[in-house]
């Protein structure tokens, strides 16, 4: 075993929500801070960490490296609790309570010193639990013992750990994560959070000395409740489950010449890839984030490009794989606009929508859709603005412009990705400039024989809508299911951009709709929606 390296024993238990046990052989301090920084990564509050082991085994050591990596920060001063039995950090991202029993003189002190309510919603390590049995009556807990083991030198440890109820499940992802960064090369780099998007992905950076890297970590997501013909959500609205999706695009965007991440090592299975840096710098800058120019420009000339190409709706994955982009079908398309009827509406005070008023609703829609879905289809990224745009100055051309976030990629209209940019969700695109990325795209595609340029300013007027009406109902969905009310800052800008898209002509009776039926933000909400399609409608 190379120094510094976590030997890795086979984990036990198959089965999810059984116990799972795990050895290790941490050689060093450095080892086991690698340790401490893995299972920091697998912790969550309400998990209780028992740790166990003889005077001097290294129980302090590795609580101490545990506590500076939930902290990110691995000068933090951590004293011993041994003499105030407990020490509590209310850190960035948890609060930890740190507990040592070993001079406990009875485990009615806890209740004295309020324990219950000390490790309630917080990530909780104890040192000598023994001394107080009841602790360990959580279902989520990791026993941790470490022993000495001196006949393989003075700094090595032996480390047994079992995992009880979630973190069992969390222990097996933690092995397979580990065991994917040393194959990826990447086995001393220092792991980070990096703020994630609205998803159920997490994301880290990898920090080495020479190079760093990018954990993706999303595992499989599980088909909701059926909404539609039996099916999920998800599923209607072609939604990646899995990340073969992301490899295939990935692969498919580079061999064409575009900056998509390179993949360094994946487990297709678990969900997780280690993929290449691409950096922070964005298409946005300055406070409050503005676009700037020059790179939106360039991010549209890599749409016109990629549109302007012969694509494939099969792409490789693997050499036993293969991944079919889905058509951005009329029922992809409707089931997003009807989260305007599910959840914008109701976030805006509105009744339950009528079966009536969703079925003119749909009607309508499948009418203005129709010209867009008539257009020969394209790779739709369908994530295509600035949070998912990496600014690569030191590339050429279009590689200047970095790619993420493309897994629920389909096949369907070209200028949904343009509206996607050019109407930002997150900051204002002033519309002088949203004209001209439009113009710009235009000019570089009208040399194609078979574009027609009418039918494609159409197109982004009603896809325009289109996704704004989308946005809205999931943005209202983010705070009331989710718990993201930082979402709903951003509706009145969808809000202005949808009524870019529906003052274009042929969307006249959508508009009349709209108006009738769904409040502007800061507008009284008025009659519930139920009732109005009971009302003479008037346009």
């Amino acid at each position: 075993m190379k120094e510094g390296q976590i030997g890795v024993g086979q984990a036990v238990g198959a089965q999810a929500g059984t116990p799972v046990q795990w050895s290790v052989v941490l050689p060093d301090e450095y080892a086991t801070g690698r340790l401490a920084m893995d299972l920091a990564f697998a912790l969550v509050p309400g998990d209780l960490v028992a740790l166990e082991g003889d005077l001097g085994a290294g129980k302090s050591t590795l609580a101490r490296a545990l506590i500076r990596a939930l902290a990110d920060d691995l000068d933090l001063e951590v004293p011993s609790p041994t003499f105030n039995l407990v020490q509590t950090y209310d850190l960035p991202r948890h609060r930890v309570v740190h507990a040592d029993f070993y001079r406990l003189g009875d485990p009615s002190e806890l209740e004295e010193i309020g324990w219950d309510e000390m490790a309630d919603g917080a990530i909780a390590l104890v040192e000598w639990p023994e001394q107080a049995p009841a602790v360990l009556a959580v279902p989520n807990r990791l026993d941790v013992h470490i022993a000495m083991a001196p006949e393989a030198g003075d700094t090595t440890r032996r480390v047994r750990l079992m995992a009880h109820g979630r973190v069992a499940d969390a222990l097996r992802r933690m092995k397979a994560i580990r065991s994917l960064i040393d194959l990826a090369g990447f086995g001393p780099a220092r792991r980070r959070h990096l703020q994630g998007d609205a998803s159920s992905r997490a994301y880290e950076r990898l920090v080495g000395k020479a190079r760093g890297a990018i954990l993706m970590n999303a595992p499989r997501r599980p088909d909701g409740p059926p909404v539609q013909g039996g099916k999920p959500y998800s599923q209607i609205a072609h939604l990646a489950e899995d990340v073969k999706p992301f490899v295939a695009m990935a692969r498919g965007l580079s061999a064409r010449g575009f900056s998509a991440p390179t993949i360094y090592a994946a487990d297709l299975a678990s969900g997780l890839l280690v993929i290449e840096d691409l950096g922070d710098a964005g298409v946005v800058a300055g406070m409050p984030p503005a676009p700037v120019a020059e790179r939106y420009e360039a991010a549209t000339d890599v749409l016109a490009a990629l549109h302007g190409m012969e694509l494939p709706s099969t792409l490789t994955v693997s050499p036993d794989h293969d991944h079919t982009l889905p058509a951005y079908d009329l029922p992809a398309l409707l089931i997003e606009v009807e989260l305007l009827l599910d959840w914008y509406i109701p976030h805006r005070g509105g009744a339950p929508v009528s079966d009536a008023l969703r079925t003119e609703f749909r009607g309508l829609w499948t009418a203005a859709l129709a010209s867009s879905l008539a257009q020969k289809p394209t790779w739709v990224l369908r994530d295509y603005h600035s949070p998912n745009l990496i600014w690569l100055p030191e590339r050429q051309g279009l590689a200047r412009v970095g790619l993420i976030d493309f897994q629920d990629a389909v096949m369907g209209p070209p200028a949904y990705d343009l509206v996607s940019l050019a109407q930002d969700a997150r900051i204002d695109v002033p519309e002088e400039l949203e004209l001209q990325l439009l113009g710009r795209y235009i000019r570089d595609r009208r040399v194609e024989e078979d574009f027609d340029i009418r039918a494609f300013a159409a197109s982004y007027a009603v896809m325009g809508a289109q996704r704004a009406t989308k946005i809205l109902g999931i943005f209202a969905r983010l705070d009331k299911r989710d718990g993201k009310p930082q979402y709903l800052r951003h509706i009145p800008r969808i809000w202005n951009y949808l009524q870019r898209g529906l003052a274009f002509t042929e969307l006249a009776p959508l508009k009349a709709w709209f108006d009738r039926h769904v409040p502007a933000p800061g507008q009284p909400a008025g009659q519930p929606v139920a009732q109005l399609s009971e009302q003479p409608q008037t346009t």
